[in-house]
């Protein structure tokens, strides 16, 4: 019953909304009763000044013969009331004058709320429990919510005596009662009321879980391109909404990314593998062939053989990196030296095309990174640029330093990379012209396998850098890689 969130909100709301108005109930009736005996309380305060100024109204107009007896008993005819009883007491315990003596009293209560009973038990316990004077009241247990006791000390006719009024208490506790049953009813109700609601409203609002639920249990593989139903963007489940197609939508790339690379990875492979195995059968077919031809059997097969080699090593490093594998063993070196030497290791590439290689650096380029990552982000984008530079064309590599930290800039002055393909040039296996790539390769060079810019754009983001296409048009085309600043100071070799 409780595995729904729908049933686990409805219970704990319940509950919470069980207590509050159960602490709210006993407050409220705590709140009444106080009130009602306060005020019954200072009712009967009221109702001893008044017959105590009775009292003495009536002795100051008695007859000599007249005695504080009769005074009291004529002032209790005057202060009938239902559901109350009067007896005056000399201090000494001697009662003189009650209530209950009164017949017209008798008979206006049978009417209406009995007086309660004066009994010698009653009398004793009332004053003795009385018997100070900051306790003039007290409550008697009985039948009928049970009886209000007030004594009042006073003197009359100089004589001490004592005032005892007892109060029924059965219209407050009458109150009390129908307080009791109003709330016993009110807060059971209210509960189920407010459950069945929370219940309806909190299954209205969840249903978008369910939905997306529902939903997200039929995307597989084939359907990364289905999407949530966002019905209400602002709210929480909205966002909550908004957030999984996010992610779906990097699955759905990272899905198609992976089935492209694979899709690339085993056209690019089988390309060699094809070359070595037609070349190895034409070697064997024929028992017969000279050595020069097995020797350019061989060269085949070796020039293929590396060329597979170095695709099989370019995907084993994206792996790598992809997973997070990789290390990158960093330590303080020189950019500019690393620029020239990387220059001087493809000069003889330029040389085969007659191209005209220059570096140009504005001095001291400190910085701490891995030097073998650096040098093959470097030589890669050196080899592609000279690989799309026509025959007596230009090359430029320049280190500088800008205030965001180092920069590298290869330029040649090849036919460009064309507009539409800028976006996916640095894409895996993505090669804006493969019949000129083909062409283009240097002797004795394996050829591009489409990884090498991939691999670059990973060492710079390795290094906390970036590597970007600046500018790819007809007049040539510039790559420019930007490395974080660095306050390094590399020892130079002696």
């Amino acid at each position: 019953m409780f595995s729904s969130v729908r049933a686990r909100l409805t219970f704990w709301y319940a509950g919470v909304l069980t207590c509050t108005l159960l602490l709210l109930s006993l407050v409220i009736y705590w709140i009444v009763k106080r009130s009602v005996m306060e005020r019954t309380d200072a009712g009967l305060v009221e109702l001893a000044d008044s017959f105590l100024t009775t009292l003495d109204a009536e002795l100051s107009d008695a007859t000599p013969a007249n005695d504080v007896a009769g005074a009291a008993r004529q002032s209790m005819l005057e202060h009938q009331y239902p559901g109350h009883s009067f007896v005056v007491l000399e201090h000494s315990g001697k009662v003189l004058a009650t209530s209950e003596e009164l017949p017209a009293a008798t008979r206006e209560t049978r009417r209406t709320e009995p007086n309660p009973r004066i009994s010698p038990e009653i009398l004793e316990s009332c004053i003795a429990a009385t018997s100070t004077a900051d306790k003039p009241l007290m409550t008697l247990p009985g039948r009928r919510g049970g009886t209000r006791c007030y004594v009042r000390r006073f003197a009359a006719a100089r004589t001490d005596c004592r005032l005892l009024i007892l109060s029924s208490l059965h219209p407050e506790s009458e109150l009390l009662a129908n307080l009791r049953v109003a709330l016993g009813w009110l807060v059971p109700i209210t509960v189920i009321l407010a459950s069945a609601g929370g219940y309806f409203l909190a299954r209205k609002n969840l249903s978008p879980v369910a939905d997306m639920t529902a939903r997200a249990d039929r995307i597989s593989e084939s359907t990364l391109h289905d999407r949530l139903a966002v019905q209400n963007p602002a709210d929480e489940l909205g966002r909550l909404a908004t957030t999984l197609n996010r992610l779906l939508d990097r699955l759905d790339l990272a899905f198609e990314r992976q089935r492209r690379f694979i899709a690339d990875a085993s056209h690019e492979l089988r390309t060699p593998l094809a070359i070595l195995q037609g070349e190895s059968e034409v070697a064997l077919s024929n028992p017969s062939r000279t050595p020069e031809e097995y020797h350019e059997s061989l060269s085949v097969l070796q020039h293929e053989a590396r060329r597979l080699t170095r695709i099989v090593e370019d995907m084993f490093t994206l792996s790598r990196a992809d997973a997070g594998q990789y290390p990158v063993n960093r330590r303080e070196l020189y950019l500019d030296e690393l620029v020239a030497e990387c220059a001087h290791s493809v000069r003889t590439l330029a040389a085969a095309k007659s191209i005209t290689f220059s570096v140009e650096s504005s001095g001291e380029l400190p910085f701490s990174g891995d030097e073998s990552l650096l040098s093959r982000m470097l030589l890669n984008l050196l080899d592609n640029a000279i690989k799309y530079t026509p025959n007596g064309g230009e090359v430029t590599v320049s280190a500088r330093s800008t205030p965001a930290g180092p920069q590298i800039t290869v330029a040649n002055n090849g036919a460009g990379i064309p507009q539409e393909f800028h976006s996916r040039i640095f894409e895996r296996f993505f090669r804006a012209d493969q019949a000129r790539t083909r062409a283009n390769a240097t002797a004795g060079s394996a050829g591009g396998a489409g990884l090498g810019l991939s691999i670059a754009r990973w060492i710079a983001e390795a290094h906390r850098g970036t590597l970007t296409l600046t500018r790819s048009d007809a007049s040539g085309t510039v790559f420019t890689v930007t490395l974080p600043a660095e306050t390094v100071t590399p020892s130079r070799p002696d």
